[in-house]
């Protein structure tokens, strides 16, 4: 069993798996940010959006640099937009399922005296 391959893997994904990194990391689509930037755009405290980064850059998903006070952080691999962009596929062939066997009950509708089971 590969289980170091596999736990590196899980440990990527589980650092893509918070909402505040993946606003982060579209942010990032546009090119680099300074955490002030970030701030603003998720509506969080500096130490917040810190916290959220370093996670991101112990995982190697940004790069950071200084300039002066302020820290600018980009993506360090533009690949991770692509696998965002098929995972945003998946999740919306998801949902058209999901919608369409909604549908299918709605349509279906219940007689009288009948009841979900």
């Amino acid at each position: 069993m590969q289980q170091p391959l596999r736990r590196f893997k899980a440990e990527f994904f589980k650092a893509l798996g918070h909402p505040a990194r993946l606003v982060i990391i579209d942010q990032l689509r546009e090119g680099e940010c300074s955490v002030q930037e970030l701030q603003v755009v998720l509506e969080m405290d500096q130490s917040s959006v810190s916290q959220q980064l370093a996670v991101l850059r112990n995982k190697n998903i940004v790069d950071s640099r200084k300039e002066g006070t302020t820290v600018f952080y980009r993506v360090r691999d533009p690949m991770i937009f692509q696998l965002l962009d098929i995972a945003r596929e998946i999740f919306n062939n998801h949902l058209i399922d999901t919608q369409a066997i909604l549908a299918q009950l709605g349509g279906e509708g219940l007689g009288d005296g009948e009841a979900l089971s």
